[in-house]
């Protein structure tokens, strides 16, 4: 796996001090949660939005349409081949997938965020294991 491009440290804080979105308070409280789950985590910007990323990125917030809070998780810029696809706990049925490596979890709003933690924890403890 290719390494992540190492970001500064503020560069994350400065995008989202610009960011004009309806739902920000919902992304910095999603971007807190994915954050504290591993200390190896880490952030840029990549597709012109937050990406976190461990060797390689795995998690980018997708901020167009601004409906609602979107968290693309894939397994970098292009597909990997897998012996078999991802299996992720989904009780609160919060993900779609688009593909066989690539799910996409969206959530109204803030109070989403908080409501369904420990669900939104789950699956990104059981992405990032299958990684």
């Amino acid at each position: 796996m290719a390494a992540a491009k190492k970001a500064k440290a503020d560069d994350v804080e400065v995008f989202l001090a610009g960011l004009e979105h309806p739902h920000l308070a919902g992304i910095r409280a999603l971007r807190k949660r994915i954050l504290a789950l591993d200390p190896r985590i880490g952030e840029g910007i990549k597709w012109n939005a937050p990406s976190f990323y461990l060797e390689d990125h795995f998690a980018t917030f997708k901020l167009r349409p601004e409906a609602k809070i979107q968290l693309v998780l894939h397994t970098g810029a292009k597909p990997k081949a897998r012996a078999k696809p991802f299996e992720v706990p989904d009780p609160a049925c919060l993900l779609t997938w688009p593909a066989k490596d690539r799910a996409l979890l969206e959530l109204a709003s803030s109070a989403e965020v908080k409501k369904h933690g420990a669900a939104i924890e789950a699956i990104l403890r059981s992405w990032i294991s299958q990684l």
